[in-house]
């Protein structure tokens, strides 16, 4: 067995922001219907692993995605989403229709975090997870959860934007070999 862990990224469940595509930092929406019988059904998909330890963002969407998932979660705060700012709220299209060429992942938020903020809160993140053994898994946000992919890897901030993460989805990061110094993407989006 190894001593390095494997980290599980669960996205919560549907909320109505998410449905409509609207950006939801900070903003802390309940699940919607569909939302709880989608986390309800990653318990199905998650049944037969253990976990050493089991983080959740703060934001209820993310709390509640764990507990219908059978979890009771540690909160970690460096899993909340992506600080808006002036665009919580909006859609892309609404955004880029008064910022034309905006990325999120490039330019970040006025008002909200910028992506080098996010990236330290994540490095954060991942320099904890490193340190420990076993299952682990991060019931989290979109956004967050592609920057945390990349950061695992050692990637910029950018390369999220090519990372779509759906609502209710599961993910893997592990390592090649069981080598600390090769941090991988076992599973995306599943």
């Amino acid at each position: 067995m190894s001593d390095l862990p494997t980290v599980h990224l669960a996205r919560h469940g549907e909320t109505e922001w998410s449905k409509s595509g609207q950006h939801t930092g900070r903003t802390d929406l309940p699940l919607t219907p569909t939302g709880e019988e989608s986390a309800r059904n990653l318990k199905e998909r998650l049944a037969g692993l253990t976990f050493t330890r089991v983080f959740s963002s703060p934001l209820s969407r993310a709390r509640r995605t764990a507990e219908l998932a059978g979890f009771a979660p540690e909160l970690e705060p460096d899993l909340l989403e992506w600080h808006y700012g002036e665009y919580e709220g909006l859609t892309s299209a609404a955004i880029r229709a008064k910022n034309p060429g905006w990325l999120l992942f490039r330019d970040g938020a006025p008002g909200g975090e910028s992506p080098e903020q996010v990236a330290a809160r994540v490095d954060r993140l991942v320099a904890k997870l490193k340190t420990l053994t076993g299952n682990v898994i991060c019931f989290a946000h979109g956004h967050i959860l592609r920057v945390l992919g990349c950061r695992w890897i050692g990637q910029p901030v950018l390369l999220a934007s090519s990372l779509l993460l759906g609502t209710a989805t599961l993910s893997v990061l592990s390592f090649n070999h069981h080598n600390l110094a090769e941090p991988a993407i076992k599973v995306w989006n599943s």
